[in-house]
């Protein structure tokens, strides 16, 4: 056998050999390639099911804050209106020319006088003071205080006072109606 046939022999038993090689390799490779793809694809549905549902659980925490701070809103508004209609009210009733007032402080020098036996000193808001000059003819008239209207019985050396201001008995009423004063405001 001469070395050009021997050569050709194993050269052609090498290229059988490294095209069954060659062969087996792709096939290999396309069953990964395929595995991949399989895993890919199932990688890409588990990413888009996590995303879509981080998407809603966003959404629902979005919504959830809106509503809140939409509410919080809602409550600093209606905190705003209650207080300026409690300034509103402060200012009517500390006004000079509130219908009534003479009549509310008979009232509350009535039960002054009933509380107090017509002993101590009565401080009078300055707005009030000609009139309760009038009206508590049986307490000493000491300095004006402030306040929108009414006034302060002080008996025992100062150390004991009722309030008769009219602050005192507005802030009590508006305490006590307050639910209705939203109702009404805020129905």
């Amino acid at each position: 056998m001469s070395l050009d046939k021997l050569a050709e022999k194993i050269a052609g038993s090498a290229r059988s050999e490294a095209a069954t090689i060659v062969g087996e390799a792709k096939a290999e490779a396309k069953k990964i390639k395929s595995e991949a793809q399989k895993e890919a694809a199932s990688i890409v549905e588990q990413l888009k099911q996590s995303a879509e549902q981080e998407a809603g659980q966003l959404g629902t925490e979005m919504s959830a804050a809106a509503r809140q701070h939409n509410q919080k809103r809602m409550l600093i508004a209606k905190r705003e209106e209650l207080d300026t209609s409690w300034q509103s009210v402060q200012s009517m009733v500390g006004s000079a020319a509130l219908k009534g007032r003479v009549s509310v402080l008979k009232t509350l020098m009535a039960l002054a006088k009933e509380q107090n036996s017509g002993k101590g000193v009565l401080r009078p808001v300055a707005i009030d003071r000609k009139v309760l000059e009038d009206l508590g003819r049986k307490f000493t008239l000491g300095d004006d205080i402030d306040g929108l209207g009414g006034f302060v019985i002080e008996s025992d050396g100062g150390t004991v006072s009722m309030d008769y201001r009219f602050e005192s008995r507005l802030e009590a009423a508006w305490d006590d109606n307050l639910a209705a004063i939203a109702e009404t405001l805020f129905s």
